[in-house]
C-alpha cells in the first residue's frame, strides 16, 4: 500500500505517497514511485528533491532535484551515474529509477514536493 510520507509541509494542500518498501536485485534496476495530490493548482514552481539515508547512518544526502522545469541529478553520492528521472508534475508524478543496483544502495529514500503558492 501507499504510505504518505511526513515532511514539511505546512498545510495539508499536498499529499505525497511513496511506496513503504521496495526491493531489488543487485545489477538491476527499480523505480522508486512518487506521486502527489494537491487540492491546489499544480504551479511552475513546484520543487521535488529525494533524499537518501544509508542504512545504519544518520545523515540524509540529497540525491536528486527537480526545479524550474527541470531535473537535476546531484553530484554527491553513488547514485549520480545511475539516475534516471522518469517523473512528470503535471501529471503528479515524481518518480525516480536507479540503475545497477548495489549492496550500499539499501536505506531510506525520501521524496519531498513542495507546490509555492
Amino acid at each position: 500500500g501507499f504510505v504518505p510520507l511526513a515532511g514539511p509541509i505546512p498545510t495539508s494542500s499536498i499529499h505525497v505517497y511513496t511506496q513503504r518498501e521496495v526491493y531489488g536485485t543487485v545489477g538491476s534496476h527499480v523505480t522508486l514511485s512518487c506521486s502527489f495530490w494537491s487540492s491546489e493548482w499544480i504551479s511552475e514552481d513546484i520543487s521535488i528533491t529525494w533524499h537518501f539515508q544509508a542504512e545504519g547512518s544518520r545523515d540524509s544526502i540529497s540525491i536528486f532535484h527537480y526545479a524550474k522545469g527541470q531535473p537535476y541529478i546531484d553530484d554527491v553520492g553513488s547514485f549520480k551515474e545511475r539516475m534516471e528521472w522518469v517523473g512528470n508534475p503535471h501529471r503528479k508524478d515524481g518518480s525516480i529509477v536507479i540503475h545497477n543496483l548495489d549492496y550500499t544502495d539499501n536505506g531510506t529514500f525520501t521524496c519531498d514536493v513542495k507546490n509555492p503558492p
